[in-house]
């Protein structure tokens, strides 16, 4: 599979999913349309996903690096990560990405932008202080592949539809608690409760599917980052020895958010997958149940995929 093919298939990925999300809003829609007979309901849901698509599209990097609290990163002060982001993107035959830095002891960095040629790379404070120049570079290799294999469009517009439908199901939910079915379409009938019960079922089951589906997609392209930036810098001990430095640090990001977590290339909340290295605490069934919830894949997997 060469680069420009996983770069179409991430493009088809992203105009399918978007369709899938844009299915499951309309459905929303027209159960609310219906059950309270206001077709202007339906109408609203679709300008409104329409418009969370194109904003999430154009202004995903600036969103991103507000919530995760960047700044831009000046040549002089962050010189190493500067000329390595720039000496990789000219072997990679990319664009010149932003360079921008957080401000957090926790070691990390992401990817952001719509694509190579909006990109922002970042990084933490705290990555640059335990990482050799090697693995440093490992590091942003893999965030740059990111920008090739064009992971970030997709990823992005998945973050924002997941939390669009979320929204849209705790509304629906709240509605059911505060009396909003006593005034819906034949609220006594039998036809009624029918109705009622398959909006819960859609108000529960389309979060978790998106979810899901989110999740999938955010551990399945760690693993191709991680082959590609080994190939970018033919080294890949030097991604593998990152990976482990950034294993070993125990304690959380001070600027996390569930939102964005899986943009890191380690997840930064506290129940990391980094926590399975090294260890053998808890059951196999646990560990199986835990890493099929995790935004990334185990850093041991990782590891073992890179070196051998």
């Amino acid at each position: 599979m060469t680069l420009y093919t996983q770069q179409s298939k991430n493009v088809t990925k992203t105009w399918f999913l978007m369709s899938i999300f844009f299915i499951i809003v309309i459905s929303f829609g027209w159960f609310f349309s219906f059950y309270y007979s206001n077709p202007n309901i339906l109408y609203f849901f679709v300008i409104f996903s329409i418009l969370m698509n194109f904003f999430s599209y154009w202004f995903s990097d600036k969103i991103v690096l507000k919530i995760a609290g960047a700044k831009e990163a000046k040549r002089e002060e962050y010189f190493d990560l500067y000329t390595s982001v720039e000496n990789l993107s000219i072997t990679a035959g990319l664009p010149m990405p932003k360079v921008y830095i957080v401000a957090d002891n926790a070691p990390n960095a992401f990817a952001t932008g719509r694509d190579k040629n909006h990109a922002v790379v970042c990084a933490t404070t705290g990555l640059l202080s335990i990482l050799e120049k090697n693995e440093l570079e490992g590091v942003i290799a893999h965030e740059l592949s990111h920008i090739g294999n064009r992971d970030m469009l997709l990823s992005t517009v998945v973050v924002v539809l997941v939390g669009f439908i979320t929204i849209i199901a705790d509304v629906f939910t709240r509605s059911l608690f505060f009396g909003g079915f006593s005034k819906g379409r034949d609220s006594d009938s039998k036809g009624g409760n029918i109705l009622m019960i398959v909006g819960i079922i859609l108000s529960i089951s389309a979060p978790i599917f998106a979810i899901l589906i989110q999740l999938a997609i955010s551990r399945k392209r760690e693993f191709l980052a991680d082959a590609s930036g080994a190939l970018l810098t033919r080294y890949p001990e030097g991604l593998a020895n990152a990976l482990k430095k950034i294993s070993q640090y125990s304690k959380p990001m001070a600027h996390q958010s569930s939102a964005i977590a899986h943009l890191y290339i380690a997840d930064p909340r506290p129940h990391d997958s980094r926590q399975h290295v090294g260890q053998a605490k808890g059951s196999k069934f646990g560990k199986k149940i835990s890493n099929f919830f995790a935004t990334h894949p185990p850093i041991e997997e990782r590891i073992k995929a890179l070196i051998n």
